[in-house]
């Protein structure tokens, strides 16, 4: 990735859910385009092993507390959410989740909101899923029943979610990529703010790269852009 443009400053960023595969990418991704980056996760300090960086600090916190993300969020200028539960969606349809709340996303997304208003910062870029909000009907079939037979409860929290961002009053991107891959394809997603896809997959690096650029690209403020490869 192109380092910032030399008439932009480099940002403070906030990446919420830093070790999720998407979150883990994304602090990658703003490092090498030489922004600023605090991670917060439960787990943060596990990225110690693998980055090393004298722009990127580290905040063990949960986001379901509003106090520790208030503290994260002093002096940041924008906020990257990939929320998520990490387990098998199988078991955590029949039992729930085990580690994560299950409305980790609509709550956790609702303190990240607070504490940016608190600290006067105004722009939020969240990940939230393709076959949600606006891109709801236009699911294939066989995502359908994958998204009613298996993650109901984790949708009906990112519909939540994303009412929870639209209703807010600071800027915000929803971004919503359709099935997340952990393939090396580096080329630019395609992007849609009406919805339509290419392909059904699309590559983790590729979203977090695309997270990356939408905090400094004012024409995507208050839209929903689809994802896809």
């Amino acid at each position: 990735m192109s380092p910032v443009d030399s008439n932009q400053k480099p940002l403070r960023v906030l990446v919420v859910g830093a070790t999720g595969g998407t979150g883990r990418a994304t602090v990658e991704a703003l490092l090498s385009a030489g922004h600023i980056v605090t991670a917060f996760s439960r787990r943060a300090s596990k990225l110690c092993a693998t980055m090393n960086s004298s722009r990127l600090s580290i905040f063990d916190g949960d986001v379901m507390k509003l106090r520790d993300v208030e503290e994260a969020s002093k002096d940041q200028d924008v906020a990257i959410v990939t929320l998520g539960i990490q387990e098998n969606p199988l078991k955590v349809r029949l039992f729930g989740s085990t580690r994560t709340p299950m409305n980790v996303r609509s709550e956790g997304t609702r303190n990240v909101i607070e504490a940016l208003r608190k600290h006067g910062s105004g722009r939020v870029i969240v990940q939230s899923s393709y076959g949600v909000g606006e891109s709801r009907d236009q699911l294939g079939l066989i995502d359908r029943l994958f998204f009613t037979l298996l993650l109901k409860p984790q949708i009906a929290d990112t519909e939540i979610q994303e009412s929870i961002v639209k209703s807010s009053d600071i800027d915000w991107v929803l971004v919503q990529p359709v099935h997340l891959t952990d393939s090396e394809e580096m080329n630019p997603p395609f992007e849609s703010t009406r919805g339509q896809t290419r392909r059904m997959s699309v590559a983790r690096k590729r979203v977090a790269r695309f997270l990356t650029e939408s905090i400094q690209r004012n024409d995507l403020n208050r839209s929903t852009v689809a994802l896809s490869g």
